[in-house]
């Protein structure tokens, strides 16, 4: 962290050697996280060129209030959202449906053996779960992939999306839901091994 810390710095005065170095750090995290948003290589790659853009631009304007992950993320899931609200005014097709209403109150999170995570282990269903994710509504699917995805934690996730810690544990949790559906109605969740629980990182009944 103090490494990217010091990049940071650096390219803030003006090192296009360090600017470098922080692109190489995040374009596949970027792009990683703009095609499983969009469902489009052509897209992803638009989007996250433009987010690079954009942290040039306002790379002088950060004052490290937040740290530089949290900052990128932010401008990545914003193009994201300009990218597909674009899209819908030339009367393309959007990806995402209506919102249901979110309240600010805790649900019990699903039972980990359907997170994402423990789909996206078995390469033959990954297909399946990002196009699973794609039919989610667009702030479902934007919360499914900082989480799951990106493996960013829940303080994270609200920082970037300026949520209570409540409300995006909540969000998780319908989201999950949701996506436990899609995955049951395909057929497929009943390939997973729902009886071993993934190995490592953190389980989210105790956070």
């Amino acid at each position: 962290m103090h490494g990217e810390q010091e990049l940071v710095r650096r390219a803030r005065a003006g090192d296009q050697d360090a600017f470098s170095s922080l692109v190489s750090l995040y374009e596949s995290r970027i792009y990683s996280l703009a095609l499983r948003y969009l469902g489009n290589r052509d897209d992803a790659q638009d989007a996250a060129q433009e987010v690079f853009l954009r942290v040039f631009r306002f790379l002088s304007g950060f004052q490290e209030e937040s740290s530089f992950s949290t900052w990128i993320y932010r401008i990545a899931v914003n193009v994201c959202k300009d990218l597909l609200m674009q899209k819908s005014r030339r009367a393309e097709q959007p990806l995402e449906q209506q919102d249901e209403n979110d309240e600010d109150y805790e649900l019990p999170l699903p039972d980990e053996r359907y997170a994402p995570e423990k789909v996206f282990e078995s390469a033959q269903l990954r297909k399946t779960l990002c196009d699973a994710i794609l039919v989610l509504p667009e702030a479902q699917r934007r919360i499914i992939i900082l989480r799951d995805i990106q493996g960013l934690s829940y303080d994270e996730i609200g920082e970037i999306l300026s949520l209570e810690l409540g409300t995006v544990k909540s969000r998780i949790a319908r989201a999950r839901g949701n996506l436990r559906k899609i995955l049951l109605q395909t057929g497929n969740i009943s390939s997973l091994s729902l009886s071993n629980p993934a190995k490592g990182g953190k389980s989210d009944a105790n956070l």
